[in-house]
């Protein structure tokens, strides 16, 4: 949206961004832009707080009586309010750094883990009675032992009709990090930072997808290439 907003101004319409990576809305510099603090997907804050998402809009429109310039980038002042951590929260399962085991035992790991969280999961998917999980249509089961076999250097063929391995790898981890999430938020409220520590750094599944991401990264396969940049978050990519 940063890099559409030239055009939009070029035909003489007047444009404001809200940028959730300010380093990317740097890059492209669009006339007007409001960097919010928030967990990506949410570029108004917390869903359900029509007050507080009321003032990031504002505060957006606010910027289009700027006079035009090269490029305007505001801070929004104010943290999402419910990104405080909760002290009473704990990770479903006991888990541990995995940082450094190598590919076969983290398949291992990271099957296991994934038994463990199913429980909690569901728990989740009852008390809330909602699942973001399914976009790759297949169960958590079948998109780990999908993902273990990539992670055990194998090449399966794609589970799903119709699509590619790759696509079906990228979205078999996507279904991952959901039922983990999941999992994590069965007993208790923690901030979407207290899951994204544990997740990358205290889990096997989170460690696993940093392997696999290097594996891919360093083949010929573009296509797996091109899927890889999405298995984990680039603010959690540990640069070697």
């Amino acid at each position: 949206m940063s890099a559409l907003a030239h055009y939009l101004e070029e035909e003489g319409i007047a444009s404001v961004a809200i940028a959730l990576i300010r380093q990317q809305a740097e890059r492209t510099r669009p006339p007007r832009a409001l960097w919010v603090p928030f967990e990506l997907g949410r570029p108004l804050g917390p869903p359900g707080d029509a007050a507080f998402q009321r003032r990031v809009i504002l505060t957006a429109l606010g910027l289009l009586e700027a006079k035009p310039s090269a490029s305007l980038i505001v801070d929004f002042p104010d943290d999402d309010p419910r990104e405080m951590p909760d002290p009473d929260w704990r990770p479903p399962v006991n888990t541990g750094p995995r940082a450094g085991l190598e590919a076969g035992a983290l398949a291992e790991a990271m099957s296991a883990e994934l038994h463990e969280f199913a429980p909690h999961y569901a728990q989740s998917c009852t008390k809330r009675m909602r699942s973001t999980v399914g976009l790759s249509g297949l169960s958590p089961a079948v998109c780990g032992d999908y993902v273990v076999a990539w992670l055990r250097g194998e090449q399966p063929p794609s589970p799903v009709e119709d699509m590619s391995p790759a696509l079906a790898l990228r979205f078999a981890i996507d279904d991952l990090k959901a039922f983990a999430l999941e999992a994590g938020i069965a007993h208790g409220k923690p901030s979407s930072k207290q899951l994204g520590d544990w997740l990358w750094n205290d889990t096997a599944l989170g460690a696993a997808l940093h392997v696999l991401r290097r594996q891919c990264l360093a083949g010929d396969d573009e296509r797996l290439k091109t899927v890889a940049a999405f298995f984990v978050p680039a603010l959690r990519v540990v640069v070697d």
